[in-house]
């Protein structure tokens, strides 16, 4: 098994556009699913609460890591950190990177989520299936946004 998610999406909009939605933290969290405390700023943590069904007992913890305008964004956090009785501070995060490529008109986001072999053994696996599926529905709800 990968240790290692990567998905991609075409969508119709032009790379500063997906950019915006991407790095403003209001617009991310539209899409996400998330009430985001604040703006991203790389080297701060950014907070806030999940907004979907069945999360919202969820708290959003990552930590800005890269904003390389128009074409990286970069964050590291605690992959399906979903069980409140569980800390998961303690725990080393993954490395969630985006790269936006631009050509005729759209623009390709491209996901790659890192770092999963350094988690808990008893949390890898389904770390990687959640977020594997995650990021394929979170690819989409990002295209619904920007296109709508």
């Amino acid at each position: 098994m990968s240790n290692t998610i990567e998905k991609s999406i075409e969508i119709k909009a032009s790379r500063s556009r997906v950019w915006k939605a991407l790095t403003d933290s209001k617009e991310f969290g539209a899409w996400f699913g998330i009430n985001i405390e604040g703006p991203f700023k790389v080297g701060k943590v950014s907070s806030g609460k999940i907004t979907i069904e069945g999360f919202t007992h969820v708290p959003w913890n990552s930590t800005i890591k890269a904003m390389e305008e128009p074409s990286y964004f970069a964050y590291t956090w605690h992959p399906y950190a979903v069980d409140p009785d569980v800390d998961y501070s303690g725990e080393p995060e993954t490395l969630v990177e985006f790269w936006l490529e631009e050509s005729d008109g759209q623009t390709s986001v491209r996901v790659r989520e890192t770092g999963f072999d350094n988690l808990p053994p008893h949390r890898i696996a389904d770390a990687l299936r959640a977020n594997t599926h995650g990021w394929g529905a979170q690819l989409e709800n990002i295209k619904k946004h920007v296109e709508n």
